[in-house]
């Protein structure tokens, strides 16, 4: 097919956050091994596929520093394993009742099991490190527990950031030159201390470029690029109101077979109740998949061509999601993902990376950008508004305990380093968005004030010279994700 003038970079962010030793169903770790069970494995196994076919520059992978830490922890990974293992035993036990459902999830259940014993057993960081390496994905980075940027003291914003970075570089041999910002939070003058920080690229939505995303732009003149996200053809897939995980064809993800915690049904319709929805047909799973992959393609080949027409030269679109998305979320996306990534080039479209559309010259004139984010009214609203003002003061005061605490401190310490991870653990965007969302708010608002209250408390016994106290008291505390926090460079930050 005729090649379409411009390309397509697609980025997955991959972010959870800490979860580990924090229980199990209906949150906690469950999020997580659902996620590298349906999600992860699958995802990365198409990586490296394609991989082994000699495809480069596929597309963009955000995975966040926290989650990075989860995906190589011991105790995570004994619980994954653990966790395939009960799904297995959960599709057997289903076998009197919903054989055919049995059946599939016993060999989708091997799968996973296979892959994760051959390729997962020793880390996220091993299995990742080999498609950055041979160009196959862009790696963006970010701030170390997914902070919501905006909202934090400039100092420790920069800190936060620097440590992601730095820990993305000890994880997998490279330091981003991209980021993800969580929830694409930005406030003017954010770009420069991305560029301090090395940072070349970064994500916002397409909004905060007022809809004219077809180029990367330089955000005043600090030489940062602002990518924005693509929302005419983002919204195919997945919008807040519509997108094709929600065809009727497609496994519905809210549906229980409660006794063994599969999912028997299929979506059937927007409106209809869990008892009445008709059990999932594979076929009709599948030809769902090829009719809006082949929709897809056909959008981003008319965008492209639209955009050129419009500005008389090659365009770029970004489209990005969740990866949990694909198969957590939607238990197709794989499928989905896979058809399109091999039929956009055979439709003539260029796949590519953020990377390599700057390398390629997709790069408009200089722009300023407001105060943005991608969540509802991509304002601030979810992280700062009303619903969340107790959560927005407890988070000033930790950064202020923090920063206090820290700089009264003597000398490089492990205690103080404890208490930077638990500020930033409380620190994380997550909690105001389950919040504003009400989803698991309750769950939300505890680990934000259990978070804040060891900052609290462990502060205090530094304050008082009371290091043995403090030395037990942490040790009865939940691991933290990180080792290798160092709370003094936020005095240098």
């Amino acid at each position: 097919m005729t090649a379409v003038p411009g390309a397509f970079a697609l980025v997955l962010h991959s972010h959870l956050p800490w979860l580990a030793h924090h229980g199990r169903w209906p949150v906690g770790e469950e999020w997580l091994y659902q996620s590298w069970a349906h999600s992860y494995l699958p995802v990365v196994d198409l990586l490296e596929r394609l991989a082994a076919e000699g495809r480069r520059d596929v597309l963009t992978l955000g995975v966040t520093p926290v989650l990075a830490a989860q995906l190589d922890d011991p105790h995570c990974l004994r619980g994954m394993h653990h966790w395939l293992g009960n799904w297995q035993l959960r599709a057997h036990g289903a076998v009197p009742r919903l054989p055919e459902l049995a059946a599939r999830e016993h060999r989708a259940a091997a799968w996973a099991l296979e892959r994760f014993e051959a390729r997962w057993r020793h880390g996220a960081s091993a299995v990742l490190r080999p498609l950055v390496d041979a160009g196959v994905v862009e790696l963006l980075g970010g701030p170390l527990t997914h902070p919501f940027g905006p909202l934090l003291l400039p100092e420790v914003r920069a800190w936060a950031l620097a440590g992601g970075l730095a820990d993305t570089a000890l994880r997998l041999g490279h330091r981003p030159a991209g980021i993800w910002a969580p929830e694409c939070g930005y406030a003017p003058g954010m770009e420069r201390g991305y560029a301090t920080a090395g940072v070349r690229r970064f994500l916002v939505d397409g909004p905060a470029l007022h809809g004219d995303t077809a180029l990367a732009r330089p955000v005043g003149d600090s030489g940062v690029l602002a990518f924005g996200r693509d929302l005419e053809v983002t919204y195919q897939v997945w919008s807040p109101k519509s997108g094709y995980p929600g065809g009727r064809d497609y496994r519905d993800f809210h549906t229980y077979d409660h006794p063994s915690g599969l999912k028997p049904a299929r979506v059937t319709g927007s409106h209809v109740a869990p008892h009445d929805k008709r059990l999932y047909d594979p076929q009709r799973a599948a030809a769902a998949v090829a009719r809006d992959a082949a929709a897809f393609v056909d959008v981003v080949r008319a965008r492209l061509l639209a955009l050129h027409a419009r500005h008389g030269r090659p365009a770029l679109v970004v489209a990005a999601f969740d990866t949990e998305l694909f198969g957590h979320w939607w238990h197709e996306g794989p499928a989905w993902l896979e058809t399109v990534l091999r039929a956009l080039p055979d439709a003539g479209v260029r796949l590519t990376t953020l990377r390599g559309a700057e390398a390629a010259g997709f790069v408009g004139e200089p722009v300023e950008l407001p105060a943005s984010s991608w969540g509802s009214g991509k304002d601030w609203r979810v992280w700062a508004g009303e619903q969340v003002s107790d959560l927005v003061e407890l988070n000033g005061q930790v950064q202020k305990t923090l920063v206090q605490t820290v700089a009264d401190a003597p000398t490089p310490d492990q205690l103080a380093n404890r208490l930077a991870e638990e500020a930033l653990l409380a620190l994380s965007s997550d909690w105001a968005f389950m919040v504003s969302k009400d989803s698991a708010a309750d769950y939300a608002r505890r680990r934000a004030h259990g978070h804040a209250a060891h900052v609290t408390e462990l502060a205090e016994l530094l304050r008082q010279g009371r290091r043995a106290e403090a030395v037990r008291l942490v040790a009865g505390w939940p691991p933290a994700p990180f080792g290798h926090v160092d709370a003094r460079a936020l005095v240098r930050a």
